[in-house]
């Protein structure tokens, strides 16, 4: 673990080939074509972004149907077209499609490309001290894979027979027949398109995240110094290439049986009163394909939130990481485990109540690393000197969530009460709260942290402010209500309660829910305004603004490709040593080496050290604070 891989373009002169090239760029080469990481993690995050706004906007469409049934909305006839009817009320098949779209659009293409095809890209090569990704041709073909996934994805909502309308886990036998309702047909087929390109898009990026980080670590950089969201990174990669092939298996299956006459999903089946000849094939296989992918996928979105917040909450508690080997152990323990639980979202499919109870037990034992986490950065901000920005806001609202989210999960684990939960309200509460809201918090966390590395320029405080408190109070009044209205068993993916007396008590809670989706939606327009504005009017951002010891910060305050002017940095520490005892500063940078000294003596950032080996023995023979 502690062997140093030295990165063979550490040399100026390679850095010299990389501002030639820049010099020579065009717009094409530079911005759109690009293979420096940093323009495609923004291209990532652009993509990410408008996608976001879809998926929100195809919710709040959605939450108008359920919290106000009775409503006339013929007003918004000119974007829904045909899809409502006469009565002003959205069609029941397109309802169905919009909770599939929205589904498919927030969990990977907002939290999988967006959050990790961002920071995995911006963060990986500057945090280890790499001039670029290890291929930064692949690198490119990963983004525009994603977008043309995006393209043929936004397509499908626009055809006349609609997208695809099977819930976003597409089970089939409703995916795997064309022509069992609108939304199985032409629509299913560019969702299955779209999604074996967005897999390939995950598989080229998690290739080159991984050898990046193992191959192109700077002198110095031993993985017991890399920062935790590179271990988050990284693992996050690893479980991306052992499981989304498995999803590409199931979608490549799916796609035989709807084109092609196999059964491999497929059997007795009738349609209209006619009997199809399919025989053989088995629905619960896809079921057992797709959460394969789709359990440790809940880690893909999540782990590199978590490695954000790790950062964010040590750099402004101004405090070192509680635990460091212990986040990085809970972090491996979770990939391990999340590859073993997959059936729990299965217990209502007759499967052998004693595997069950093995399901069971891995879920509940899941929690542990979980735990972990939460005591090491709640002991982390423990009694630490917090410094309140928005990103450290945006971090511990992920903290809260992942707690009161995670609660459920114990909840969901056991089968026996899983069972009554299932396509309950209770399990759209419980996910939304520990995968979604907690994803998307830690997203948003890492924007308003590393948006002065990425522009150049400082996100406005007091608008970030207003952006958390409005989303963290509105993801609270959408889904916590959830768990009661579930817990009574009112139903995920219904079209329409009020033909069920039984709840009709709970309009109310769904007026609030539907009120409540609507703000916290406006809210990330607030969010959106600040970012653009702050890309070309807002204040220029200092060289460290939040005084942080990653490497990252070593670099012009906007780097070029190359990301260093002279030779990259020599690693000599951790990257969490804030308030050391008796250092002039309460930040030391991974690059400030040991020397002997007192610790007393440490000087600070705005003084020039070099230490050079006399029969060795390191000296000071600089110091520039005064200059």
């Amino acid at each position: 673990m502690a062997t140093i891989d030295i990165h063979p373009h550490t040399s100026v002169e390679h850095h010299d080939e990389h501002e030639h090239h820049e010099h020579h760029g065009n717009f094409w080469t530079n911005y759109i074509f690009s293979e420096d990481h940093k323009v495609i993690a923004k291209q990532f995050l652009i993509t990410g972004m408008a996608w976001a706004l879809i998926g929100g906007i195809l919710s709040v469409l959605f939450r108008l149907q359920l919290g106000f049934p009775d409503a006339n909305l013929s007003w918004l006839k000119p974007i829904l077209g045909g899809w409502l009817t006469p009565e002003g009320k959205i069609d029941a098949e397109f309802y169905l499609a919009l909770v599939t779209m929205h589904g498919t659009i927030m969990v990977f293409f907002v939290l999988t490309a967006g959050l990790s095809g961002t920071f995995s890209n911006f963060l990986i090569p500057l945090q280890v001290g790499a001039r670029d990704m290890a291929s930064g041709f692949m690198n490119m073909l990963s983004y525009w894979f994603f977008f043309l996934s995006s393209v043929i994805m936004f397509i499908s909502l626009f055809i006349s027979t609609g997208p695809a309308a099977g819930g976003w886990v597409i089970y089939p036998p409703l995916s795997a027949l064309p022509q069992a309702i609108s939304g199985s047909g032409l629509g299913m087929t560019l969702w299955l398109v779209a999604m074996a390109l967005f897999i390939v898009s995950s598989l080229l990026g998690s290739i080159n995240y991984i050898t990046t980080v193992i191959n192109m670590r700077t002198t110095g950089m031993s993985f017991t110094k890399l920062p935790l969201t590179i271990w988050a990174f990284f693992l996050t990669a690893v479980i991306g290439i052992l499981s989304f092939p498995v999803l590409f298996a199931a979608a490549l299956l799916l796609i035989f049986d709807r084109s092609f006459g196999t059964s491999f999903y497929l059997s007795d089946i009738y349609i209209g009163g006619e009997a199809l000849p399919n025989q053989g094939g088995s629905p619960i296989l896809f079921q057992h394909l797709f959460w394969f992918l789709g359990h440790p996928e809940v880690y893909i979105v999540l782990l590199p939130a978590l490695g954000i917040t790790s950062e964010i909450i040590a750099t402004n508690s101004r405090k070192p990481i509680f635990g460091y080997k212990a986040m990085v152990g809970s972090m491996l323990f979770i990939a391990i485990l999340s590859f073993v639980v997959w059936a729990h979202h299965m217990f209502v499919t007759g499967m052998n109540p004693f595997l069950g109870s093995i399901f069971t037990l891995l879920t509940l034992i899941i929690a542990v690393p979980s735990a972990v986490k939460i005591f090491n950065y709640v002991t982390t901000m423990w009694k630490g000197n917090i410094r309140f920005t928005p990103a450290m806001l945006f971090s511990i609202g992920l903290v809260s969530f992942f707690l009161t989210g995670g609660i459920t999960g114990i909840f969901l684990g056991n089968s026996a009460i899983d069972i009554q939960l299932h396509d309950t309200y209770f399990v759209v509460a419980h996910f939304h709260i520990v995968m979604g809201s907690a994803s998307f918090f830690g997203m948003v966390a890492g924007i308003y942290h590393w948006f002065p590395k990425m522009f150049g320029r400082m996100m406005n405080d007091k608008l970030g402010y207003l952006h958390f408190w409005v989303t963290f109070v509105g993801v609270y009044l959408v889904f916590f209500p959830m768990h009661y209205i579930g817990i009574a068993g009112f139903p995920r993916r219904y079209y329409s309660w009020t033909n069920f007396d039984t709840f009709s008590g709970f309009a109310d809670l769904n007026h609030l829910i539907t009120v409540a989706a609507i703000v916290t939606l406006a809210a990330q327009f607030v969010f959106l305004f600040n970012f653009i504005y702050s890309i070309f009017r807002g204040k220029l951002a200092p060289a460290n603004p939040w005084e942080s010891n990653t490497l990252e910060w070593t670099t012009p305050r906007v780097p070029q490709h190359g990301n260093w002017p002279g030779e990259i940095p020599t690693v000599y520490r951790w990257p969490y040593d804030y308030s050391k005892p008796g250092a002039k500063e309460d930040y030391i940078p991974q690059h400030i080496p040991f020397s002997e000294t007192p610790e007393s003596n440490l000087p600070s950032e705005n003084e020039l050290i070099k230490l050079e080996s006399n029969n060795g023995s390191p000296i000071v023979v600089e110091d520039k604070k005064h200059h």
